[in-house]
């Protein structure tokens, strides 16, 4: 297809685009009305199926098919990112040196480490009851361990930080989303649709497949999140010159957190 030909192709799809934006508009209800249609549903939706939270009974139950493709997102760029940053065979990789760390820092990240813990805990636990959730959540536990690394050293957070591990997690917590959508078509329904007991309102076993989904996508967020930190918190690379690479020995010391190709 030649340039020209391109150019009319987008320029059509543009206006055609264009055209239904418009007229979309035309249906919107008025700024600061009281007519708020998709609202008044979700609320409904939510209440009826005994979900607190509205937010998160339209992710994980009135549009759980959308999230999944948003969790997929950080899947893949977790996967990809591994994948790219990988130590080859010809890199030499050397231990990251203990840096001094100043005792005020030391003192509040250490004490900060378990509290934003479990409040990152708290949040994925009670999505469907407050605000936060499963994405909001399993990013305030990814940063929590990464505290370690601010009020000690890399060692100490590679320490409780096997990657592999983590890499496993990531995986699992999709492969559970996948699967609980496989419920409702064994309940002879749609995919991902809300097929479990509702249970009692306000309480957290509440919302049917809320919950379930909910932890599911706080494990992967999570996890996937330490991976993507793991990957490039590595990538502190130094080149140097085929020629110099004879005089190193493996003891050679290279400032923290470099690795040598």
């Amino acid at each position: 297809m030649s340039r020209r030909a391109r150019l009319w192709v987008l320029a059509v799809g543009g206006l055609g685009l264009a055209v239904l934006l418009f007229a979309a508009s035309l249906e919107l209800p008025g700024f600061g009305g009281d007519r708020h249609p998709y609202g008044a549903r979700a609320v409904a939706a939510a209440l009826a199926r005994h979900t607190s939270n509205v937010v998160a009974a339209v992710n994980f139950d009135q549009r759980a098919f959308d999230t999944l493709g948003e969790e997929s997102i950080l899947f893949c760029a977790a996967l990809g990112t591994v994948v790219l940053l990988r130590q080859t065979s010809d890199e030499h990789r050397v231990r990251p040196e203990p840096a001094r760390v100043a005792p005020p820092v030391r003192r509040y990240a250490l004490v900060a480490l378990p509290v934003t813990l479990l409040i990152g805990l708290y949040v994925i636990a009670h999505g469907q009851l407050s605000p936060g959730g499963g994405f909001q959540g399993g990013v305030v536990v990814a940063t929590a361990l990464h505290l370690l690394y601010i009020a000690v050293d890399y060692r100490a957070l590679e320490r409780v930080r096997p990657v592999g591990l983590y890499a496993m997690a990531d995986a699992a917590g999709e492969a559970a989303y996948l699967l609980l959508g496989a419920a409702g078509l064994i309940a002879g329904t749609a995919y991902l649709a809300n097929v479990l007991p509702y249970g009692t309102f306000n309480t957290l076993a509440s919302g049917g497949t809320v919950p379930l989904l909910n932890a599911a996508v706080g494990v992967e967020v999570a996890s996937g999140v330490v991976v993507l930190l793991a990957s490039f918190l590595d990538q502190a690379v130094e080149i140097v010159d085929a020629d110099d690479t004879s005089d190193r020995s493996p003891d050679h010391h290279t400032p923290p957190e470099e690795k040598p190709t």
